[in-house]
């Protein structure tokens, strides 16, 4: 959806955007229809409260790419948490608006704008999606843009910053509340397609992705994630669900998990981000 520059070029305030223009330059905008489902049921489910708390509901999809499905998918599974929730979609390419225009209406609508997150009127949305917009830039630019999006959160607000492959069925994300700081590390898949934990290191967000070497968190957890997938490949032949809900159960002994029972069978995992963020921050 959008790049900076030069490393570092959008900073706390979005010092990266010419005055009048959008902080980022265009991408190749891929999505999928249902690409992104598993994020939307995670937000859904894990922060459903914090969208029915607010006294603003308004909710941004920032780069939604060339298409707008994924922002209608995302508006109509969060109205069945809070039926006048509104959603804003946002994108760099003046293109890509002009062609989501005929979705919007009934809380649906759609701007211009990058990481800066223009929203009218000055309102402060309690959600953020960012997903698949940082891949391409180095990891030095993270914290940066973080802390431009996070600086447009309502105050109990949260942007939910990830990547996922083209069908959705291996994801990971990043929970950052609304002072920058990480506070999980999500990691989603498809379970009947999942060849072992490990695979979905290719799909780690761009703070974590050159971080899965020797001597780092997540390449630790990521081992020890496998080492508990081995330990139970008995329970193959019952399923991925009673295996996957297994190892992450061996796993919890170890490492601060945080998934409910009743998430970890449908394929997801969630990790205090202390545990498996770069040592260095």
């Amino acid at each position: 959806m959008v790049r900076h520059g030069a490393p570092g070029a959008v900073g706390p305030r979005g010092s990266g955007a010419r005055p009048g223009r959008p902080a980022g330059v265009i991408t190749r905008g891929t999505t999928n229809p249902n690409r992104l489902r598993r994020v939307d049921r995670w937000i859904a489910a894990e922060h459903g409260r914090l969208l029915s708390a607010s006294a603003d509901p308004l909710v941004v999809d920032l780069g939604y790419g060339a298409s707008p499905v994924t922002t209608v998918e995302f508006w109509r599974r969060l109205r069945t948490v809070r039926g006048d929730v509104e959603m804003l979609g946002i994108e760099i390419d003046p293109a890509r608006v002009e062609a989501a225009l005929p979705y919007a209406g009934g809380g649906l609508s759609f701007v211009r704008g990058g990481f800066e997150v223009p929203v009218p009127d000055g309102r402060r949305p309690v959600l953020i999606r960012a997903f698949n917009v940082l891949r391409q830039y180095g990891e030095d630019e993270v914290a940066g843009a973080w802390s431009v999006m996070c600086g447009r959160l309502a105050p109990d607000g949260l942007l939910v910053e990830g990547t996922c492959d083209e069908p959705g069925r291996l994801a990971t994300w990043v929970a950052v509340g609304a002072d920058a700081r990480p506070r999980t590390l999500t990691l989603a898949a498809r379970l009947a397609t999942l060849d072992r934990p490990s695979d979905l290191a290719e799909r780690l967000p761009k703070a974590l992705i050159h971080r899965n070497v020797p001597g780092e968190r997540v390449h630790a957890f990521l081992t020890a994630f496998d080492r508990a997938w081995d330990l139970h490949a008995p329970l193959a032949p019952l399923g991925a669900r009673q295996r996957w809900a297994a190892a992450v159960g061996t796993l919890a002994a170890d490492w601060p998990v945080r998934t409910p029972r009743s998430r970890v069978r449908g394929g997801e995992v969630t990790v205090s981000w202390d545990a498996v963020g770069p040592g260095d921050t």
